[in-house]
């Protein structure tokens, strides 16, 4: 039996809690002791309600980063923007991270985008697993990729950029007698990084036959049956986080079209002010069972959550994307690109919400490619990939004891 810490820092989807509940059911059946931590604990509440563990605040980086260039050219300037420009503030993050491995006496710790949980195993000798769906997960022992590569690579700045990540964290390391780390990428995958994608959906692009596939993460739905509003016209499920300046053009053009809309939006859900209410919206007041939803909607509207995109894709449904950031337009291209979802940060503004709707409800050609990603993963079980896993989880543990 070996007590597994279960770490979530950076990004704020709700896919890296339920990523870490489908790992965390596995385990305890095993007869491990499993902890959380998490960045949010509050909408994570009823996703992790059935689990009976320890789940604790995680250390992030709760400030403001002066003086950085506009647009992240990589991965090394989102980390620069969450703390790591310098050691000592990155000091104060592991030794939150040290304090927990310690109070929770971790025999493993496995890192959803935790970066300062990686380093604090390291300074503790702890052995770090690795999970995530790609980006957060970048190929090992090279160079950080760039975000925007439609955009002139910026090399000198990407390299003055992972070098003072890796300065950083080097610095930390020092202070602990650790060993260094050589690339920046070592940050985000631990000793054992868990690929837990498709390759169609990897954003850097990874041949196919470099790594192992896991494929996606899917937890046991602890959602609410879904409620669509009354009428006959086709379904549409839209997950929609955080207040978003096209919101109410995109639920409009919905209306327009006699779509019934289920929307879950964990800020609506929270209190705030829908963007648009009326004839044909539905407004979920938690989380919906997407097991239950995605099958019957005629497409699904996310800002490309990684569990969202790859439940929608294995349902056989098209998705109508709508990125926030860079990390996640990397993703909606590949799905544009497979010719199972519209990316709309790909096309020219003004947006002609309208046209959008009728091309995703009218064109054969979306579902039909949602549809052969579904069939050519028609075998995948999420039972069984949290299953093999969780072997492999154990495996590090037993490796140490």
């Amino acid at each position: 039996m070996a007590n597994i810490l279960l770490a979530w820092e950076l990004g704020r989807a709700l896919g890296h809690a339920g990523r870490l509940k489908s790992l965390a059911l596995p385990l305890i059946a095993r007869g491990h002791r499993v902890s959380f931590a998490l960045r949010d604990l509050v909408h994570t509440q009823r996703l992790l309600a059935d689990l009976d563990v320890p789940k604790f605040q995680a250390p992030f980086w709760q400030h403001r980063v002066e003086g950085l260039p506009p647009g992240e050219a990589s991965l090394a300037d989102i980390l620069l923007a969450c703390g790591w420009i310098d050691a000592g503030a990155i000091q104060g993050l592991v030794d939150g991270w040290r304090a927990l491995l310690q109070a929770t006496q971790a025999d493993l710790v496995v890192c959803d985008y935790a970066p300062g949980a990686v380093l604090a195993a390291r300074c503790l000798g702890i052995p770090s697993a690795a999970v995530g769906a790609g980006f957060s997960m970048p190929p090992a022992a090279q160079a950080l990729l760039p975000l925007r590569d439609w955009e002139p690579v910026q090399r000198e700045r990407m390299a003055a950029s992972e070098a003072r990540v890796l300065d950083s964290a080097n610095r930390v390391l020092a202070q602990h007698g650790a060993a260094p780390l050589t690339h920046a990428a070592g940050l985000l995958l631990g000793d054992a990084p868990l690929l837990c994608t498709f390759p169609e959906l990897d954003p850097w692009r990874r041949p196919t036959d470099s790594a192992r596939w896991y494929g996606p993460n899917i937890a046991p739905s602890a959602g609410i049956e879904a409620q669509w509003p009354a009428g006959a016209g086709p379904k549409v499920f839209a997950y929609l986080n955080a207040p978003h300046p096209e919101h109410a053009a995109l639920l409009a053009a919905l209306q327009a079209a006699g779509c019934r809309t289920l929307c879950y939006s964990p800020e609506v859900a929270g209190g705030r002010k829908p963007p648009l209410d009326g004839a044909g919206i539905a407004w979920a007041r938690a989380p919906v069972d997407l097991s239950q939803a995605l099958p019957e909607a005629a497409f699904v509207v996310c800002h490309v959550g990684e569990s969202t995109v790859s439940q929608a894709l294995l349902a056989g449904r098209p998705l109508l994307l709508m990125p926030p950031a860079a990390e996640s337009f990397l993703t909606a291209r590949r799905v544009r690109e497979l010719g199972a979802g519209i990316n709309v940060a790909e096309l020219a503004r003004p947006l002609d919400w309208p046209a959008i709707v009728r091309s995703l409800l009218q064109e054969v050609g979306y579902r039909r490619a949602a549809q052969a990603f579904a069939q050519r993963y028609a075998g995948f079980d999420a039972g069984r990939q949290a299953a093999a896993l969780a072997g492999v989880l154990e495996a590090l543990t037993v490796r140490r004891s």
